[in-house]
């Protein structure tokens, strides 16, 4: 497996506006969300890598990922090359652990304790619009 190199990442927002879709947008630049059970990825089960659809940069490997039945695509562990960054929000009147790229700060989702043991139960609960899926035989 090969990590892809970072795409040009833009400093202006109409850039962003110009290369995001305006789902792909609200979620990465606005730290908005997709609506459960609605993103393209929650239910992929083949074989590939998962990256950041801002820059290019590896997030997590279809190895990562398993069905948590939470709506949203879930992870159990990042990729070691990712550097995720994880943010404390206090929105919506409660503490959560929101995460960004560790390459160009984009807004991922959520990681929450309740995931598998086996894996030291993170659950990484991430917006199907702020990935590119990449399958095995593509990369």
């Amino acid at each position: 497996m090969s990590d892809r190199l970072p795409l040009f990442i833009p400093e202006r927002d109409a850039e962003w506006r110009s290369r995001l879709t305006p789902l792909q947008y609200h979620v990465t630049r606005e730290a908005g969300t997709e609506r459960p059970n609605t993103g393209l990825l929650n239910m992929e089960e083949s074989e590939g890598s998962y990256y950041c659809v801002c820059c290019g940069h590896i997030l997590f490997t279809a190895e990562m990922k398993y069905n948590s039945g939470c709506g949203w695509p879930a992870f159990h562990a990042e990729h070691p090359a990712a550097g995720i960054r994880r943010l404390t929000d206090r929105s919506l009147g409660r503490v959560r652990v929101e995460v960004r790229c560790g390459s160009c700060d984009s807004h991922l989702g959520h990681v929450f304790e309740d995931g598998p043991i086996e894996f030291g139960g993170e659950r990484y609960c991430i917006n199907s619009a702020s990935m590119d899926f990449i399958p095995e035989e593509d990369a």
